[in-house]
């Protein structure tokens, strides 16, 4: 068996991480920003899988750039609507640029197999 890529790693534990950060925020909010954000992140994950074994990788990966970018601008209302708190969006907004950042590489090691 072959061991899950780094990015998969990331991913999976951050987004562990933010569906309880998420299922703690206001019921008012719960159906709005939790569900979506849930499920962007949710979304992320099935995308990193799918990419792994496509051999359409550079659709996906743009993607994954987008729901990435998404996931950023959500996080960022809910802390400025104070569901999230400072400490929780840095840590947040760090895993999503270290994701980003490999997405990135991901995505240049394919234009160079084109």
């Amino acid at each position: 068996m072959t061991p899950d890529p780094p990015l998969f790693v990331l991913w999976y534990d951050f987004t562990q991480w933010l569906l309880a950060k998420t299922g703690r925020f206001p019921k008012r909010v719960r159906f709005s920003f939790s569900n979506r954000i849930d499920n962007l992140a949710l979304d992320i994950i099935e995308a990193i899988v799918e990419a792994r074994y496509s051999a359409e990788k550079r659709a996906i990966l743009r993607r994954i750039d987008l729901n990435l970018e998404k996931l950023r601008v959500l996080l960022r209302m809910c802390c400025d609507l104070h569901y999230l708190d400072t400490k929780g969006y840095e840590f947040a907004s760090k895993k999503i640029d270290e994701a980003g950042k490999m997405v990135g590489g991901w995505r240049k090691q394919q234009e160079k197999k084109d």
